[in-house]
């Protein structure tokens, strides 16, 4: 029990923090529009009147909590997955592209890293230039692999994923090198004692050390996948999808349903990240780890 409540406690003050501060942005960001608004009508409503207009205004500059709340609810739990409307609905239609994404940057990430590590000429040419890859805004990049790609034919879920893929390979590429490389140097001796081959060290010590880092890289890389796929989205024209519903409320000015499309995006990460996690303590159980 004490323990729950170390784990629950931390997070709801932080989240009533949040809360606050967000109610308070709302009104400052608000209240301009509101007195012009009051100004033109010849009203002079006193304080609470007019905090209480400012966090209720059909499409105020900066929304109120209860407001996207009302909204986020309103379209995921009122109306059928398959309206055009609903945050489900588009929340599947981005996280289909963000695990193809997930899955291309994964195994990508894998083999660079296996080359990294086995082939010096690699590491000290090939390194370097995956980092200065992520030093490319990804707003930049995006068009120009959809440009490229209807060229030749190939549009729908393909580019969005290959976007996706461009942000998740490099935790997962980075992660990898540093947990082949993370067996200690006696262990590697030892190996070399018993006459093992490097095939035989990279399957029994190499890849086993490697698993939590592994795994740790790709929590990360599944949220940025789901960043990559919803970037991806944007230059496409796309009418579905989290991106698509940000486009459509940006050109309408519905800073409700994009506020809330946002908190869609962030559930749909965290329950990846949650998934991913679960996914490598089941892995790390079946082959012997205990949990800490």
């Amino acid at each position: 029990m004490d323990r729950l409540r170390d784990r629950v406690f931390p997070v709801v003050a932080i989240l009533l923090v949040i809360v606050a501060a967000w109610y308070a942005f709302a009104v400052y960001m608000n209240a301009p529009f509101q007195r012009d608004l009051d100004r033109r009508a010849g009203l002079t409503p006193g304080t609470v009147e007019f905090i209480g207009k400012t966090l209720s205004q059909p499409k105020p500059t900066m929304p109120a909590p209860h407001q996207v709340a009302q909204n986020f609810f309103e379209n995921t739990f009122l109306r059928k997955v398959t309206s055009a409307r609903s945050l489900v609905y588009h929340s599947w239609v981005t996280l289909s592209s963000t695990l193809l994404g997930f899955t291309f940057g994964t195994a990508l990430g894998i083999l660079i890293a296996v080359g990294i590590v086995h082939v010096i000429a690699l590491d000290r040419s090939l390194m370097p230039w995956i980092i200065a890859s992520q030093t490319i805004p990804i707003l930049a990049v995006a068009p120009m692999i959809i440009v490229v790609l209807a060229a030749i034919g190939v549009t729908g879920l393909i580019p969005k994923a290959l976007i996706s893929t461009y942000l998740s390979f490099f935790p997962v590429a980075v992660g990898m090198v540093k947990g082949l490389r993370s067996p200690d140097l006696m262990h590697l001796d030892l190996m070399h004692t018993y006459n093992a081959s490097k095939s035989q060290t990279f399957w029994k010590l190499r890849v086993p050390a490697s698993v939590p880092f592994l795994f740790a890289s790709m929590k990360v890389a599944v949220a940025a996948s789901l960043v990559g796929a919803i970037v991806g989205e944007l230059p496409t024209g796309a009418v579905a999808g989290i991106g698509a519903k940000l486009l459509a409320g940006s050109y309408y000015s519905q800073t409700i349903d994009m506020w809330a499309a946002l908190v869609a995006g962030s559930v749909v990460a965290a329950l990846l990240v949650v998934l991913v996690g679960f996914v490598g303590r089941l892995v790390e159980r079946s082959m012997g780890g205990r949990p800490a």
